[in-house]
């Protein structure tokens, strides 16, 4: 600092006494050195378990390899490039394909599992371990398990793995500490590079819970499901609902989001319409863009949640409404030529900068492109998604195109198939955990390792710029504290209310006058399990109605349904069906009440059910949830909360109209007739 001050002492001295320009522009140029020679940094906190710090200028920084001296990736006054080429010249070919890896992770007895029938997430899996399991999607016999899963420490030390999903679903506390043992094997290893956790959405309220959907209810805070938030109409509080979980998740160490889908409902049978933002692309469009900047915020840092976008080019358009993870509904087909609509949302996405991208399995027919699978699609991929709309990021496959979707490419060997889908342009595969296969198709020469090198490149950026080089552990009291707080809640509470869609109340019987007595019943299906009838008579009653526990004691009956079709993973190739009485509805009950009672319907709409069994002609007082609370939908019909949700997508008028749909064109552009609810319908009181 001396320099520097005798630098500007003796500028203004010089200017004020002189006004020759010379003079002037020769001390300004010392001036800028002398500052540049001084140039200071703000020291990030590190965080180490059994590392040594080192020492130089004054600055600590974290000696990863340890070797005792600064190696440039380890220098976070660097940037991101100069770190990246550092150590990605350190690593071993071994390090870079266990590095392009992404496995479900072992977390003891939590709760959660894999897909299809290995749920097993309890113990390392040898090479025994590896042969005569079946696909659970063919149903046909493989050489690998239905997924692969690792143990922590063979994964890390022995395997080189650095990316993990976890599944598990348990208290805040728990995975802070646990994710900080993760991180403090990791940072034992050779090069020290940390592990980066990734998970699936875990702040909806969902009715299909399948692994690689969602995790249920869990302890952070809970908001509508996806559907739901887009009816909210609201993208101030989408963004709030965002940055709010972003905190949650960077609290207990959770630093990457499977999520969210940009894809578009345009089927009414698909069985992943519940986790996307509707049918409509301007909308979803809309919601990608906030939840992304909630998220990551303008560019990734120590506090985002790095977003992998799914499921490019957009997984609506499913022939009869099938879906690719198995073999029988691999097919996507664009009978209304709205490929483009489809990209809509995905351009958002890459405007606001999503960290990655996840390309489907299906097989694009009857288009211009190659029908194969989308992850071994470089058309799609490298022509389409980096061409075309310029997006740089990663390339993220979905879970298992290599060993049990390779939809196109079942023929090629497992090194070919890696080889194409390389090509194509993916960077990392979700669902191995054993990088046996990807190194022995680079030994092979069918994937040059410069390319393996430009995807961990990709990789690693995005690790150093999340910070986690620095500082991966996090401070477990606090998740316990952060995780669902009260403050979170009640803005999630709000959206929850916000969600509800008000279709018909003809009667003007809502909002409930006071002192009525109402009947409440909550009709829902438990997979594996019965009809689940559930009266609600609520402990604390602050609506100022009487709650009966029949109907006849009633003035008012209210019937909140929740179909359920048993589940993605529940599919064994047969024609899907709408109608509510194919979802595990009763109809003939629900009539029933109706005839006998004024009858307020709640419906939750994980899906566009067909209505017609019951809307026969004194449906008159009819509501939409999409994963919502009692509490909430109480408080709409009691008038505390007016309703102001809109639908996000069309509810078809009969299973004519569901059978004789487009695949890729959304409800409000199929024929006149099509709906009987019409996207962005809902009134108010």
């Amino acid at each position: 600092m001396k320099n520097l001050a005798t630098a500007v002492s003796i500028f203004y001295y010089l200017l004020i006494r002189s006004s020759k320009l010379p003079i002037i522009i020769f001390l300004s140029v010392i001036l800028f050195t002398s500052c540049k020679d001084q140039e200071s940094y703000e020291q990030p906190e590190l965080g180490i378990k059994t590392l040594q710090l080192l020492q130089t200028d004054g600055y600590e920084f974290k000696d990863l390899n340890k070797n005792d001296k600064l190696d440039k990736y380890e220098d976070w006054r660097l940037t991101t490039d100069e770190r990246v080429a550092d150590l990605l010249g350190q690593m071993t070919l071994e390090e870079k394909a266990g590095f392009m890896l992404i496995s479900t992770i072992n977390m003891g007895g939590a709760s959660g599992g894999g897909f299809g029938g290995n749920t097993n997430v309890t113990s390392d899996l040898s090479e025994e371990d590896n042969i005569n399991e079946t696909n659970f999607f063919t149903r046909q016999p493989l050489p690998v398990p239905t997924l692969s899963v690792s143990g922590t420490t063979k994964g890390i030390l022995e395997r080189n793995l650095r990316h993990f999903i976890l599944r598990a679903n348990t208290n805040a506390s728990t995975i802070a500490e646990w994710a900080n043992n993760v991180q403090a094997v990791a940072e034992s290893s050779r090069l020290g590079i940390p592990v980066l956790i990734t998970s699936n959405p875990r702040n909806h309220i969902t009715i299909d819970n399948s692994p690689g959907l969602s995790l249920g209810q869990t302890g952070f805070s809970k908001w509508p499901g996806e559907l739901g938030l887009a009816a909210m109409r609201d993208f101030d509080l989408t963004r709030e609902f965002a940055e709010i979980a972003a905190k949650e998740w960077v609290a207990v160490g959770i630093r990457k989001g499977y999520m969210y889908m940009a894809d578009l409902a345009t089927e009414p049978r698909w069985g992943r319409t519940e986790g996307t933002f509707g049918e409509d692309a301007d909308l979803t469009a809309n919601m990608i863009r906030e939840v992304v900047l909630g998220f990551q915020g303008e560019k990734l840092g120590p506090k985002s949640v790095a977003l992998t976008t799914k499921h490019f080019p957009g997984g609506g358009p499913q022939k009869d409404g099938q879906d690719a993870h198995f073999d029988w509904g691999k097919d996507q087909e664009y009978p209304g030529n709205m490929l483009d609509y489809h990209l809509k949302p995905f351009k958002a996405a890459i405007e606001a900068g999503t960290s990655a991208i996840m390309p489907y399995y299906a097989v694009p027919v009857n288009t211009e492109y190659d029908e194969v699978g989308f992850a071994f699609n470089k058309r799609i991929i490298t022509d389409l998604l980096r061409g075309e709309l310029g997006f740089q990021g990663i390339i993220n496959s979905d879970t298992g195109p290599i060993f049990m979707m390779p939809w196109g490419v079942e023929n090629l060997s497992i090194s070919e198939r890696y080889q194409k889908a390389i090509d194509a342009g993916v960077d990392l595969f979700s669902g191995v955990a054993d990088p046996t296969f990807l190194l022995e198709t680079v030994k092979e020469g069918l994937v040059s390792e410069e390319r393996i090198n430009e995807s961990v490149a990709r990789l690693l950026k995005e690790k150093f710029e999340l910070g986690i080089f620095e500082n991966p552990y996090v401070d477990v009291e606090l998740a316990g504290q952060v995780v669902g707080n009260t403050d979170f809640q009640k803005r999630a509470d709000l959206a929850l209310r916000k969600s509800i869609v008000l279709l018909r109340n003809d009667d003007k019987i809502l909002p409930l006058k006071p002192k009525t007595k109402v009947y409440f019943e909550k009709y829902m299906v438990s997979r594996g399990s019965d009809n689940t009838h559930i009266v609600i008579v609520p402990e604390s009653n602050s609506w100022d109605v009487e709650f009966v526990d029949a109907p006849e004691k009633a003035d008012l009956v209210v019937l909140w349904l929740i179909p359920g079709s048993g589940g993605l993973f529940g599919s064994a190739g047969a024609e899907i069906h709408n109608e509510l009485s194919k979802n595990n509805i009763d109809i003939d009950y629900v009539n029933r009440i109706k005839t006998q009672h004024p009858t307020v319907v709640v419906i939750n709409f994980s899906n566009p059910w067909v209505i017609s069994e019951i809307d026969n002609g004194n449906l008159n007082t009819v509501l939409a949830t999409f994963g919502t609370t009692t509490d909430a939908v109480l408080d709409v019909i009691s008038g505390q909360f007016n309703p102001i949700g809109k639908m996000p997508f069309s509810i078809p008028a009969s299973n004519e109209a569901v059978l004789n749909n487009l695949p890729d064109v959304p409800g409000s552009g199929e024929a006149e007739g099509y709906a009987v609810f019409d996207f962005n319908d809902g009134i108010s009181y």
